[in-house]
């Protein structure tokens, strides 16, 4: 069944697209369907003889040569399109999208300008417009950053406070793998989460130690869920910021915790030394004195045989020795006023080296002392730094033990370099590793499996307190020296 013209004015009439016939030659005018007529509160008699003037906002954009042009221009081409703000009856102004075609009739060509109202679009595009740009102000200053991860890592979305903190740009760091520039250990906590299927929505937290692009290694504390935006955006969200200046204010109060226990180990021991020496002294004493009344006793009753007489000065020789080093256990570990003094570094070695050829000679190591000629006078509490050149003594004794006899030696010297005093403790044994190099002086470290030093970080703590410097080399042909300077007073 072919429809009859007056079905195809019907069809028109029941569409919901607002439709008007212009004249292609004059543009006037001809007919407009249902819809039009109600959009624009005119009657079809009405809406013919109106000009654009009549019925169109008044702006430059919208001048009669402006829409006629775009007639001219469908007429012409066969279709134009235009955004055109129409004007009701009673003056409401209706933003539309008006296309414009060439239509060739029986009596005439036509053009059919076809438009709708896009006005509430219009204010929703306005709207979203305005609602990115204070989201893009309000999150391009935030401490925190955002990013939206793959079941893989792969970054799908960031905030410039997120490019910010990893130290790049966002275009360059879209597709990047985040996990890649995570530690091994940050890896394993964070990979299995991400890849999770099905994923879990509930917000967890997580902390993990990531490289930036910049190369410099950060904490992040972040808090996660999983997001599902429709078609637009899936995967993990991130909101993290960067605690690295926590962590290490955190790790050093633990290192300060550490160094004061390391203090109070060794005052208590120091304690020990001097109580275990005064109880020492007094049974030492009479020893010697039952041994010289049983010298004299023997004396009196005859000759005495040679032998005995040899064991006994000996075994009083022996106290001598033993009351000898208790006097300077005493001397040295007594508590003395704990503030600076003047002193000469290479006094300060001399009374050191007492202790220092006990245990060389226990170990089989050869001492060499070769002080300054000249006086070194430092400012410094000389307990702590005594304490220190023999922890960096006694450390290398212990270093060679096991190793030839021929490089069992040690160095111990004194000199001025830069204007400040300098000491080094130089031995033969097997020198440091290039891994230990960097961490020699921090938390601890000892290639010991036990040992009662004070540790080369409180080393490292108490020549800082004095304004000096400490630091450790490799020497050839083998062996390590330890160094520390200290101002000149």
């Amino acid at each position: 069944m072919q429809p009859a013209e007056k079905d195809f004015q019907q069809l028109i009439e029941a569409m919901p697209l607002c439709i008007l016939l212009h004249d292609a030659q004059t543009k006037e005018i001809l007919w407009a369907n249902r819809a039009a007529l109600t959009v624009l509160g005119f009657t079809l008699e009405e809406l013919i003889p109106l000009k654009a003037p009549d019925m169109t906002k008044h702006a430059p954009q919208y001048r009669r040569s402006v829409g006629l042009r775009w007639l001219e221009g469908a007429a012409r081409t066969g279709q134009r399109a235009i955004e055109w703000c129409y004007r009701s009856k009673q003056g409401e102004e209706i933003l539309a999208e008006a296309v414009a075609t060439l239509v060739h009739l029986a009596e005439r060509d036509v053009l059919m300008v076809q438009f709708r109202d896009i006005s509430r679009e219009e204010q929703v595009k306005r709207d979203l417009k305005r609602t990115e740009s204070r989201l893009r102000a309000f999150m391009q200053d935030l401490a925190e950053g955002v990013v939206v991860l793959g079941p893989g890592g792969d970054i799908r979305f960031l905030s410039e406070s997120a490019a910010r903190l990893l130290a790049g740009e966002e275009h360059a760091l879209l597709g990047e793998n985040f996990l890649a520039w995570c530690d091994d250990a940050s890896r394993e906590r964070l990979a299995p989460r991400l890849a999770l299927d099905p994923p879990d929505h509930a917000p967890y937290s997580v902390h993990y130690h990531l490289q930036r692009r910049d190369g410099q290694w950060r904490w992040h504390h972040a808090t996660c869920r999983h997001i599902a935006i429709e078609d637009d955006l899936e995967g993990h969200l991130l909101l993290f910021r960067d605690v690295t200046e926590q962590v290490r204010a955190e790790e050093s109060r633990r290192q300060s915790e550490r160094k004061l226990e390391y203090l109070a180990r060794y005052n208590a021991m120091g304690e020990m030394a001097v109580a275990i020496a005064h109880e020492l002294s007094q049974p030492l004493a009479a020893t010697r004195n039952f041994i010289e009344g049983t010298s004299i006793r023997l004396g009196q009753q005859g000759e005495i045989d040679p032998s005995v007489a040899w064991g006994l000065d000996s075994a009083v020789r022996q106290i001598e020795h033993a009351s000898l080093i208790i006097k300077s256990v005493r001397e040295y570990v007594v508590k003395l006023e704990q503030a600076e003094q003047v002193v000469d570094l290479n006094d300060l070695l001399h009374e050191t080296r007492y202790f220092i050829s006990l245990k060389a000679q226990d170990a089989g190591v050869r001492l060499d002392v070769e002080p300054s000629t000249e006086p070194l006078r430092v400012s410094c509490e000389k307990v702590l730094v005594g304490q220190v050149i023999l922890n960096l003594a006694f450390n290398a004794i212990e270093e060679m033990a096991g190793l030839p006899a021929e490089r069992r030696v040690l160095r111990m010297h004194t000199s001025v370099s830069d204007g400040k005093a300098r000491l080094c403790v130089e031995d033969r044994g097997r020198g440091i590793d290039a891994g230990a190099q960097e961490k020699l002086f921090d938390g601890f470290f000892s290639s010991k499996v036990s040992g009662n030093g004070i540790g080369l970080a409180l080393c490292k703590n108490i020549i800082g307190r004095h304004r000096g410097d400490i630091w450790a080399q490799n020497v050839e042909p083998s062996g390590a020296m330890f160094c520390f300077t200290l101002p000149l007073a």
